[in-house]
């Protein structure tokens, strides 16, 4: 088979199944784009930040724990992240890279009734702090974490 046949099955392919989510009312777009706090993507600072998010500010905690997460990184493009919060009633869980060109790298929101743990990785472009914001009962909360990155990633 040849390669442009199969590139225009896949992309064919792809668009069909959006269709059909589409048509079937599990996609929708417009609520996806609604969600998205630009503002907040494009703050420098963790208290310019928080009001982006709708707080005021953030006070120190040790119920948020930073999981699988390492103290140094081979590899700055691919940085695994996990945080766990034992704070009751969290509603979402955020990941900032304070030397990272926009510190906000991740917002997670947390349904009701699951366990407020998120795992990702992220990119960092040095050396920085990485913090966790929780945000429980409508009040903010953070927990730091210096990781050391040994091979660029934001910065190449």
């Amino acid at each position: 088979m040849d390669a442009g046949r199969r590139d225009v099955l896949k992309a064919g392919g792809g668009t069909a199944l959006l269709t059909l989510l589409a048509a079937a009312g599990w996609l929708k777009p417009g609520e996806a784009q609604a969600a998205w706090n630009a503002a907040a993507f494009e703050t420098h600072s963790l208290d310019a930040t928080v009001k982006a998010l709708g707080g005021g500010s953030a006070a120190a905690s040790k119920d948020i724990a930073f999981v699988s997460t390492p103290d140094i990184a081979e590899n700055g493009a691919v940085v695994p992240i996990g945080i766990s919060s034992s704070i009751p009633k969290t509603e979402s869980i955020a990941i900032l890279v304070e030397k990272n060109p926009n510190m906000l790298a991740a917002v997670f929101d947390i349904p009701p009734g699951t366990e407020p743990a998120v795992t990702t990785r992220i990119k960092m472009g040095q050396s920085s702090n990485v913090y966790a914001l929780v945000k429980a009962d409508g009040k903010f909360h953070v927990a730091s974490k210096e990781i050391k990155v040994t091979l660029g990633g934001c910065g190449g």
